[in-house]
């Protein structure tokens, strides 16, 4: 199955803000559409065409976007109400017999920094995937990809789930970038040279723990949609639909492990630190400790008064010198003594 039609190649939309438009027709190739295509389509269906179905993606950047849809299409409340926040909660619910949901992605400008994270707002109905976006977003981007590559897609769910796949294989990928770096690390610290490392680490590990925070609800609402689905989805797509779920859940399993593995390595960085600093300020005391007698006498024979032992000898000062060694030898001795019991 190939693409045929215009397909806009960058990311500005119409002027009611549809950024692509796609035909899903059984037996044909996909067609690409634009908005006024889509409403005469709608408003006076074609006989053999009960069974096409369409993927709409808008950008909520354009402000006519949203009164676009209110007019040409029937959409949930829920749907609009979840336009309203850039990056809310991950959200997956029923309302009027369409599926709504609000899931998060990487954003597509991003050179794969997972703090740089966007969401999708979702309307799925039996011949309808409606997807609305502020930025965009790279599990989108790939997914139209596939469509433009003529991947046989079987209906709104059927595309739903293989953009759960993407967000997976997108997540899979920063998690390799990031156990690339996390390697990088440890292998410094194994060879004493984590200068410059803790903060690398605690960017990663903010960054990694801020995209669980968005992610991690997603597969169990998914889970709890194939729990109680809706009648006019089917069987094969509940099937799609909870293994691309499960394929989602793995790759958050493995960012938990990794976000651990970089706690264990900080929290090692922080020991050996901890030790470093215990034995400097052990040096201090230590010199501190053998210099206290050396001061203490200088003290008492620079004292500008009369009576002072050895002031008119000739051999005074060695004296006094000779008192500072014994006295900070007396210390040494008893600190070894000390340290042996």
């Amino acid at each position: 199955m190939s693409v045929v039609g215009p397909i806009d190649s960058n990311y500005g939309s119409d002027n009611h803000g549809l950024i692509w438009g796609y035909r899903f027709s059984p037996g044909r190739p996909v067609e690409a559409i634009t908005s006024d295509t889509f409403v005469a389509a709608m408003a006076a269906p074609i006989a053999g065409t009960e069974h096409d179905f369409f993927w709409l993606h808008l950008s909520l950047s354009n402000a006519a976007s949203e009164s676009w849809m209110k007019q040409n299409i029937k959409l949930p409340q829920a749907f609009f109400d979840s336009l309203r926040t850039e990056e809310s909660s991950t959200r997956l619910e029923f309302d009027d017999d369409m599926l709504v949901a609000v899931i998060h992605d990487v954003l597509f400008e991003s050179s794969y920094e997972t703090s740089a994270v966007g969401s999708t707002c979702v309307c799925i109905g039996p011949r309808l995937l409606l997807s609305a976006r502020l930025r965009p977003l790279r599990s989108v981007d790939k997914l139209r990809e596939s469509v433009r590559a003529g991947y046989a897609f079987q209906s709104p769910v059927d595309l739903l789930a293989h953009l759960l796949r993407e967000q997976a294989n997108v997540l899979s990928d920063i998690l390799r970038r990031s156990t690339s770096r996390v390697d990088q690390v440890e292998d410094r610290l194994l060879a004493n040279r984590s200068s410059a490392t803790r903060a690398e680490l605690g960017t990663l590990r903010r960054s990694l723990v801020r995209l669980q925070r968005l992610l991690a609800p997603e597969p169990a609402a998914f889970f709890r949609l194939l729990n109680r689905p809706l009648v006019w989805i089917s069987n094969n797509d509940l099937q799609e639909l909870r293994q691309a779920a499960e394929e989602f859940a793995a790759a958050l399993t493995d960012s938990i492990a990794l976000v651990e593995r970089v706690k264990l390595i900080q929290e090692e960085m922080a020991a050996r630190n901890n030790e470093q600093t215990s034995r400097t300020l052990f040096v201090l005391t230590v010199v501190t400790v053998v210099a206290l007698p050396i001061n203490l006498v200088s003290g008492m024979f620079g004292m500008n008064v009369e009576g002072i032992p050895f002031t008119g000898s000739p051999w005074g000062f060695w004296a006094a010198a000779g008192l500072c060694l014994l006295s900070s030898g007396a210390v040494i001795l008893y600190l070894k003594f000390m340290d042996r019991s």
